[in-house]
């Protein structure tokens, strides 16, 4: 049997043009830039996980609002930036550390947050936002060539 017969055994197909189609999400090379980014944004959600936990219970209604407008903007603002989905759950998950270390509490039996109401909906509405931004779809200027022909 001679190689292109074998390859059509085979199923490749011998008149297909090679595409070159870079990888992309986790079969993508690791970049360093992207890492430190990534590591970045943790550091600022942990930052504004610490503010925002100051912020709710001081002036009650309108520092949970300010304190979770901050946390989707930092959440938004890395899925933009990187593009990817890790750019939005990086500051998410240094979110999220940050208000489980404050919320273990003092050996005094102290803890940062004024009520449970505050608490309640500070931590669900913070999670359900992360959730929000880190499962949202590509804009129109972030989609890659698909390799399919356009229509």
């Amino acid at each position: 049997m001679s190689g292109s017969s074998r390859a059509r055994a085979d199923g490749a197909r011998t008149d297909a043009q090679k595409k070159d189609i870079p990888a992309s999400g986790l079969a993508a090379p690791l970049n360093p830039a992207r890492i430190a980014a990534l590591f970045g944004l943790a550091v600022l959600g942990a930052v504004v996980g610490i503010a925002g936990t100051l912020v709710q219970p001081a002036w009650f209604p309108g520092g949970l609002l300010i304190a979770l407008a901050a946390a989707a903007g930092l959440f938004y603002g890395g899925r933009t930036l990187t593009g990817t989905q890790p750019g939005a759950v990086a500051p998410a998950a240094g979110w999220l550390i940050s208000i489980v270390f404050l919320l273990s509490g003092r050996p005094e039996g102290d803890y940062v947050f004024g009520d449970a109401l505050g608490l309640g909906l500070f931590m669900l509405g913070g999670m359900a936002i992360a959730v929000i931004c880190a499962t949202m779809p590509r804009s129109s200027g972030q989609r890659t060539e698909s390799g399919r022909p356009a229509k």
